[in-house]
């Protein structure tokens, strides 16, 4: 049986945070009021992530993804309940906690912007003491899994998005930690670094048998990366199974896609309990030719955003 790289049980994060007062002299008055409120970030949150696993943590903006990962590392304390990474309490074992979890958070570098790559890499080497042979390995393994000679002997502030993206995840690997938290990785990249990066971050994760959590708003990542995803909203987890479960509960939804007279393409997404295909496209013959006509199965995209609106609902 796998072994408990992280557990979570019933973790709470509570906000003080101030009623502030309009205008000048409500700015004055705020200097000195004890008029707070406590906002609940995340609520009664509960999580068990095996060794080995690459999990999707994923919920809207302002659900509570940032604030669990920042707990998860120890940056933050929780209000109530228990978080255990490798075995230890990560804010109560800060340093050794850092030194057992590699981090990547959007485009914040933890490289050194006027250094070629691979000193950072002999820079990270020295800081967490790991030993020649074993830092030796790892650049052979990174160069079966991705072309890094012509980014090695670059300075990073010369890369671009897509290979600082790259070199970022290739640094939080380094030092073989048992879990690495990768924080929307893909943002803004091109199709063809997307794809290479998520081949890398699979390979890494097969080779060393490393636990990754993955915060991302790309459905194409979590397609491509996670058999198991966990989805919070307003703090709370509303989901913790795999993929292919969310599809299957979702298995009567279908897109419907019509081209147009004018050569445009129309979505609409049906149930098929409730609603019939050939009504649907009758309908819509009564007011405009239709040129083609396609159903698809729904998308991962498309179940998460349903499962938004119930919560919402």
């Amino acid at each position: 049986m796998s072994s408990e790289a992280l557990v979570m049980k019933n973790v709470c994060k509570d906000f003080k945070v101030l009623n502030r007062h309009e205008g000048l002299k409500g700015s004055i008055k705020d200097l000195f009021s004890r008029d707070y409120k406590i906002v609940s970030a995340v609520k009664d949150v509960s999580l068990t992530v095996n060794q080995g696993e690459i999990i999707g943590y994923l919920g809207p903006n302002g659900a509570g993804k940032s604030t669990t990962i920042k707990m998860m590392t120890g940056v933050l304390e929780p209000t109530s309940g228990e978080i255990l990474v490798n075995g230890k309490v990560p804010y109560k074992n800060r340093t050794e906690n850092c030194e057992n979890i590699g981090v990547v958070f959007g485009q914040r570098s933890q490289l050194w912007w006027s250094l070629p790559l691979i000193e950072s890499f002999k820079l990270l080497r020295d800081l967490y003491m790991v030993p020649q042979k074993d830092y030796e390995e790892m650049l052979e393994l990174y160069r079966s899994l991705v072309d890094i000679e012509p980014i090695l002997h670059k300075p990073v502030r010369q890369m671009s998005l897509g290979q600082r993206t790259l070199s970022d995840i290739l640094a939080a690997f380094l030092h073989n930690p048992p879990v690495v938290f990768l924080d929307e990785p893909t943002i803004g990249l091109d199709v063809s670094m997307k794809s290479k990066i998520r081949e890398l971050i699979l390979g890494l994760n097969k080779e060393k048998n490393t636990t990754v959590i993955l915060t991302t708003h790309d459905m194409g990542d979590v397609d491509a990366l996670c058999r198991r995803i966990v989805i919070i909203d307003k703090g709370a987890k509303i989901y913790d199974n795999d993929i292919d479960h969310l599809k299957n509960y979702f298995g009567s939804y279908r897109t419907l896609k019509l081209r147009l007279e004018d050569d445009t393409w129309e979505e609409t997404l049906i149930d098929e309990k409730t609603t019939d295909v050939m009504d649907v496209i009758m309908e819509k013959q009564k007011t405009m030719k239709i040129k083609d006509i396609k159903i698809l199965e729904i998308t991962t995209e498309e179940v998460i955003r349903k499962i938004y609106e119930g919560s919402e609902r």
